[in-house]
């Protein structure tokens, strides 16, 4: 099936978009990481190539516009696209180096829409096959994984990002069920018309359960739930992120999780994003240094292609020795992942190193580009600002630290 990239795609001021895209490389492989992926991996992989090949280009223009073209989320979901490597019985198996070759393309061509496929797959859809109930997940299960329905993951609150198990939004018992009450901020998919689990700390004095941490799935069109979209970002201006108020949300017993009862829970589920995240940022320092090098073989100055230039050429090979680094790291992580013996502070080793490595890579890019790295059109500048977000979700660099420190020494530094 072709993807209409073209439709109502909001324009952008200057020459045409992306001069200096990819031009349909894939040789940056420099170690051939991944030259040995099995066929079905490689089958996954081809997929998110042909589902960004064909939107990426689309992708600059909602991203200038700040739009979130929800139909294109849709598509991911029909190519199978969303299961992260989730293991269930009911979904399509994803290896875990599948899930990061998809994610990595997907980044490769545009942080928005890799964000999407985080927060569909990485977290609603995992979060519902871990710990929903069999009636929960025979409704949702489904639609999540098409994408057919789109699905948030409600953890953040305006005062508690980093410290987020200190969260505030409270769930009470009634006699129909529970009430929720409380906001979460920065939620992905939080105001685009699905569900939300929302993570909530149980009110029950004198009950067994006061003060356990339960997730709850909400439809968005319940009565005082309300998702307004965040404006004014500079980052993932391609997908929305909402700002959501929980004023006496009544539910039914049944809207809880059953498998969640303690912070615990959440953390399983953000450990395994944070390898996405890793691989995430492969992809996008992938397309600073491709952007760049085919940037410095077609840019001439003073007679001759940058690329001629010694400063030219050490930039890129600190460039290539950077994402070559970032892919042996992602690829150990997936096979670490297959076998079962990942660790939770190895994924966050992966995050720390490759969003920090990302960071670094589109910084050079951008210079090497000169004035023509800010425009949009060159999508040096598009990623940098993207590769900002990933460098803070799912545990920012300092927690990521943290979390590293104290697995070396024994000893806590949180508090």
């Amino acid at each position: 099936m072709t993807i209409d990239a073209d439709a109502e795609t909001p324009t952008l001021p200057g020459e045409r978009i992306a001069r200096y895209d990819l031009l349909g490389r894939r040789d940056t492989d420099y170690y051939a990481v991944f030259a040995d992926i099995p066929e079905a991996d490689r089958a996954a992989w081809e997929r998110a190539k042909q589902f960004a090949d064909e939107v990426g280009t689309r992708m600059q223009g909602e991203w200038d516009a700040a739009t979130y073209p929800i139909e294109l989320v849709r598509r991911m979901g029909e190519l199978e696209l969303f299961t992260d490597g989730i293991e269930h019985p009911d979904l399509p198996a994803t290896s875990p180096l599948a899930a990061g070759l998809v994610n990595m393309e997907i980044s490769r061509h545009d942080g928005s829409l890799a964000t999407a496929l985080a927060v569909q797959g990485g977290l609603a859809l995992r979060t519902l096959a871990l710990f929903g109930s069999p009636a929960q997940q025979q409704r949702w299960l489904q639609p999540l994984a098409d994408g057919s329905v789109l699905g948030a993951f409600a953890l953040t609150e305006p005062d508690h990002g980093s410290d987020s198990v200190s969260l505030e939004t409270t769930a009470t018992r009634t006699a129909e069920g529970w009430s929720l009450r409380g906001t979460k901020k920065w939620i992905g998919n939080g105001a685009s018309g699905g569900i939300t689990f929302v993570w909530a700390r149980v009110e029950n004095e004198g009950g067994d359960d006061h003060g356990a941490v339960r997730c709850f799935l909400v439809e968005q069109d319940t009565p005082g739930y309300t998702g307004t979209v965040i404006t004014g970002k500079v980052s993932l201006r391609g997908i929305h992120q909402a700002h959501i108020a929980l004023d006496d949300v009544h539910l039914p017993e049944d809207a809880v999780l059953p498998g969640t009862h303690t912070f615990k829970d959440a953390s399983i589920v953000l450990f395994a994003t944070r390898s996405g995240v890793a691989w995430s940022a492969l992809g996008h320092a992938t397309a600073c240094y491709e952007i760049a090098r085919t940037y410095a073989t077609e840019r001439m100055q003073f007679g001759k292609p940058l690329a001629k230039f010694q400063m030219v050429q050490e930039r890129l090979a600190q460039m290539l020795d950077e994402v070559t680094a970032m892919q042996l790291y992602c690829r150990r992580l997936a096979d670490l992942e297959t076998t079962g013996g990942l660790r939770p502070t190895q994924a966050s080793l992966a995050k720390y190193h490759n969003t920090r490595a990302a960071r670094r890579v589109a910084s050079v890019a951008r210079d090497l580009l000169g004035g023509n790295g800010i425009l949009l059109e060159n999508g040096v500048m598009q990623h940098l600002a993207d590769i900002e977000a990933i460098h803070t979700y799912e545990g920012t660099e300092s927690v990521q630290a943290l979390l590293l420190g104290r697995d070396i020494t024994g000893m806590s530094a949180f508090v």
